[in-house]
């Protein structure tokens, strides 16, 4: 099984993916004056030093936002990039943000954080990170466990990230079973599903949960180093999207060959398909 803890993966290709999308949704959501919601089950420590040890054992953002950094971009890129620019002031790519460092950076006064991370280590790192941030609450607790109680929410708008680190094949069911219980709950959320490509047939079975289950407005994008393998370990990234912004799918297809190009060029690979219509 694949083990994932943020701090060593930090903007590697897969955080590029996942954040550019999760950056693009709040830009979007928070142009309504209206409160929103974020909810984060596996929020990790916030945000990394590129510097550090962890990050330098396997050193994969290099080619992740490395590759990108001093690039031309697609426009979908803009609101990471801005976010990138704001917590590297002194111009080098030097700290990268976790996914509740994105949100903290994008989202308004009257918008609102929830974020669980069982870690004990990063449970405190987050929890320093965003302790005079009173729009943020910070829990040591199972964020698998925590969100159903939280939805739908008073402002009926939430953006739900749920991005486990799969360490075990149970974890694709656990989110099958809490991504079909919240959006039972709130079906007009938005939810991105972050998942690992290390055997496809996983991967399906979601998708076939996700179907049975009525889930509507579901989309799934993948950016890879190369096609699937039987070997072990992660060859692509995805997301599944529920609700998304309306545009963010043809941003997307436009934007994808040309970070497929910078990140992997020789074989490098994407997707981004429709699998339920609204």
């Amino acid at each position: 099984m694949l083990s994932y803890r943020h701090a060593y993966h930090a903007g590697n290709y897969a955080d590029v993916l996942k954040h550019l999308v999760l950056a693009r949704t709040l830009e979007y959501m928070t142009a309504k004056d209206k409160p929103l919601l974020y909810l984060d089950t596996h929020a990790g420590a916030g945000g990394y030093r590129l510097g550090a040890a962890m990050a330098k054992k396997t050193a994969e953002f290099e080619e992740g936002i490395g590759r990108l950094w001093a690039q031309p971009l697609p426009d979908v890129l803009t609101p990471l990039m801005t976010v990138l620019r704001k917590i590297n002031p002194s111009g080098g790519l030097e700290h990268y943000p976790g996914s509740p460092l994105v949100a903290a950076q994008m989202l308004r006064p009257q918008d609102a954080l929830r974020l669980f991370e069982l870690h004990p280590s990063d449970y405190r790192l987050l929890s320093e990170r965003f302790e005079r941030d009173r729009r943020v609450r910070v829990e040591r607790s199972d964020g698998f466990a925590s969100l159903k109680a939280l939805l739908p929410p008073p402002s009926r708008r939430a953006l739900v990230l749920i991005d486990p680190p799969y360490e075990n094949k149970g974890d694709y069911r656990q989110v099958q079973k809490v991504v079909l219980e919240g959006y039972k709950r709130f079906p007009i959320g938005t939810y991105l599903i972050w998942y690992p490509v290390v055997v496809r047939a996983r991967i399906d079975d979601m998708i076939r949960g996700f179907k049975s289950g009525g889930v509507r407005n579901l989309w799934q994008v993948e950016l890879g180093l190369g096609p699937d393998t039987v070997d072990f370990g992660m060859t692509s990234s995805g997301l599944f999207m529920i609700n998304p912004p309306w545009t963010l799918p043809g941003e997307l297809k436009e934007a994808l060959p040309q970070l497929r190009d910078l990140i992997a060029p020789e074989q490098g690979c994407w997707c981004l398909n429709q699998l339920v219509g609204e």
